[in-house]
């Protein structure tokens, strides 16, 4: 398996903490990449027309994306720890749990962008302002709906919500959702603590 990745990605460092977790990370080869929401990485769009990171390459040649799809891969690669369950309701409320993680991450990525990227004549503070609402919504929910599952054993969701909350510290170091959200905090510090969280620190 080659990954096309970024150092400070979120969606990057979901699919590596996944590859840790299975045990199976020496068998990914990381491909350096110049991807950009605005110049997009040619080489990337070749395999992935959105240019975007993470891009799997298979050993067929296929591509695979996005990082939900790349996760789900790497996670068939080896029978435990068992991530997503197979069937039944548990297995649905791990995948809404990581596309809620993954909810927060689009709109952390677009308010970061809304401030470094775009030019200052352009700057659009409603759209920022919104986009920090739905973090906050996404962290609320976090705390009232799924602590518990996220104490439970690690799943693909508990895993994109780490991550999530590593790269809000990482991009957004002035923003206090701890105070707000002691649980998911106290979660969030154990769950650092991981072999896999540790390997993967965002970089850049």
């Amino acid at each position: 398996m080659k990954l096309y990745f970024s150092p400070a990605s979120p969606y990057v460092r979901k699919v590596m903490v996944v590859a840790h977790e299975k045990g199976v990370v020496d068998r990914i080869e990381l491909l350096g990449s110049a991807a950009n929401p605005v110049n997009r990485d040619k080489t990337i769009v070749a395999s992935n027309p959105s240019g975007k990171v993470p891009t799997m390459l298979l050993d067929d040649g296929s591509a695979i994306y996005d990082s939900r799809v790349i996760c789900a891969y790497v996670d068939a690669q080896a029978a435990s720890p068992v991530l997503v369950p197979a069937e039944g309701n548990e297995r649905f409320a791990v995948m809404t749990l990581e596309a809620l993680a993954d909810s927060i991450l689009d709109a952390a990525l677009l308010a970061r962008y809304e401030k470094i990227m775009r030019p200052e004549a352009l700057y659009w503070d409603d759209w920022h302002r919104g986009q920090m609402e739905k973090i906050d919504s996404g962290l609320d929910a976090l705390e009232t709906t799924w602590l518990s599952h996220l104490q439970g054993p690690l799943s693909m969701g508990s895993i994109a919500a780490a991550c999530t909350l590593g790269y809000l510290d990482f991009r957004f170091p002035d923003k206090d959702w701890r105070s707000a959200h002691p649980g998911l905090a106290a979660w969030f510090k154990t769950v650092s603590e991981r072999p896999s969280m540790q390997a993967t620190m965002p970089k850049g």
